[in-house]
């Protein structure tokens, strides 16, 4: 694998088949979640490697822990499948602030509050859909 396509995965994106809805019980109609991977899923998805960040909301794994990712590190994708997306709420193309709400209009300062759980709900729901 080389250097340039490690350090340069394309961003994909998955929208949520079904509304989601918060902890609060505030419905959320729409859920579209940014995230990136390296390597190849093998067949039993056995190789799958789920990485969380504690406090950026971006999927750019390769940017924020190089020291870790790469071919003969802890997180190789030379023969692990390493998956990152961004939280919910997030500025880097995860549904958030600045996404469309139901009015038509951007959320702004109307975005509801959401939890650890409901970023965790919603990751959960990605992995699904992958």
């Amino acid at each position: 694998m080389s250097a340039a396509a490690l350090a340069s995965p394309a961003t994909s994106f998955v929208d949520l088949a079904d509304p989601f809805v918060l902890e609060s019980g505030t419905t959320l109609p729409q859920v579209r979640v940014a995230y990136r991977t390296w390597g190849r899923l093998a067949p039993d998805g056995a190789n799958a490697v789920l990485v969380c960040h504690a406090l950026t909301g971006s999927a750019d794994v390769d940017a924020w822990w190089p020291g870790l990712l790469g071919p003969g590190r802890a997180l190789d994708p030379d023969g692990d499948f390493v998956i990152c997306s961004n939280v919910l709420g997030s500025c880097y193309g995860t549904t958030g602030p600045a996404s469309a709400g139901p009015a038509g209009r951007h959320w702004g300062a109307d975005f509801p509050a959401i939890t650890v759980r409901d970023m965790v709900g919603v990751q959960a729901r990605v992995l699904d859909a992958l």
